[in-house]
């Protein structure tokens, strides 16, 4: 299938980029379009008619990654949507967190003073973890599903044995190199809590994201605000504690109407085909690089992988790689190649051809 026409850049370069931001397709931009027209034109009834985007984009999200909708909320970006669920939870919670993972996870924390204690990334990542759970008794694991830097992927096995095994022990994940990539049910997931950013895998343009909650700890955050007096004012009935702490201010039509946009086609093309397209593109990626001696054992052995893979790349490679238009991005001490479903085996060749 070609995706050039919808999304124009294709044309112009290889585009190995999409975990450094998703591609706005051309009619996703023309809906922006009328977006802003409407609002030209219509002023104060056109945000009056157009509010209805959160409640579709709410129900969207809760149908496609099986989430309940009264569970399903929606923020800025992931560091707003992380530091809202931290400052709805007790100031004793012991973190357990990753060496080297994304900033916005380990930052809030740390800068919180909450106890915290890291484990590094390597390939006894699994028994690390249940080490430290062991060790440190921590009372919440924050990590990323699908790290920015090597691409490596939590196992969704792991996850879930993790949950049966520890209960009480809260799991927050950052999703957002990793919800758009595959089928995901999040209520299988054996997670407590997932927040991402809609602008990489899910096309969604900037400016927007989704918190995901289970019941057991949506009745634990924020559990202090339960009894507080709500606000009286017209324009804010209907709006629980949760709400007003985690949907705090107006919500932006155009942003989260862009991700409601991205969702619709993801589902168009169908997350099925997504996920196999982006594995079998992936998996030929790290059988040739491997070859070329790129990767580590570790990191080709894992059962279930990301479609983002690191690089050891040479400064001259990587010139190379820009001047032959191939767009890729700089992380940690490698270079951070990515696959989504508009990605070709062509794409694939044309970088295997540079670093050769």
């Amino acid at each position: 299938m070609n995706f050039s026409q919808i999304f124009p850049i294709l044309k112009n370069c290889t585009y190995l980029n999409t975990a450094n931001s998703g591609l706005l397709s051309t009619e996703i931009a023309n809906w922006r379009r009328q977006h802003d027209e409407d609002f030209i034109f219509g002023g104060s009834a056109f945000r009056a008619n157009n509010l209805k985007v959160m409640e579709e984009l709410r129900v969207n999200l809760s149908e496609v990654f099986s989430v309940k909708k009264e569970n399903t909320f929606l923020s800025p970006n992931f560091s707003t949507g992380f530091n809202a669920i931290l400052d709805g939870t007790g100031k004793n919670h012991r973190f357990l967190l990753l060496q080297e993972d994304y900033p916005s996870v380990s930052y809030p924390v740390k800068s919180r003073s909450f106890e915290f204690f890291e484990i590094p990334i390597d390939a006894n990542l699994e028994d690390n973890i249940l080490n430290a759970i062991e060790k440190f008794k921590p009372t919440v694991f924050a990590f990323s599903i699908v790290q920015y830097i090597s691409g490596l992927k939590m196992q969704s096995d792991f996850i879930k044995n993790l949950k049966a095994n520890f209960p009480d022990l809260i799991l927050i994940a950052d999703g957002t190199q990793f919800l758009g990539t595959t089928v995901f049910n999040f209520e299988q997931s054996g997670l407590d809590v997932l927040i991402g950013s809609g602008y990489k895998w899910l096309l969604g343009g900037y400016g927007n994201g989704y918190i995901f909650l289970s019941d057991a700890v949506k009745n634990r955050i924020y559990a202090d605000r339960k009894q507080a007096v709500l606000p009286t004012a017209p324009f804010l009935s209907g709006r629980d504690y949760l709400s007003l702490n985690l949907e705090p201010g107006h919500l932006d039509s155009l942003n989260f109407g862009t991700l409601n946009q991205g969702i619709n086609y993801l589902k168009t093309v169908g997350l099925g085909f997504i996920e196999k397209t982006n594995q079998e593109l992936a998996n030929k990626a790290r059988t040739a690089l491997y070859a070329k001696g790129l990767l580590t054992d570790w990191m080709v052995n894992k059962k279930e992988q990301s479609s983002i893979i690191s690089l050891p790349l040479e400064r001259e490679v990587v010139n190379r790689l820009n001047a032959e238009k191939i767009l890729v991005s700089p992380r940690g001490t490698g270079t951070r190649i990515a696959f989504h479903f508009y990605n070709t085996e062509e794409d694939l060749n044309r970088l295997l051809d540079v670093l050769d």
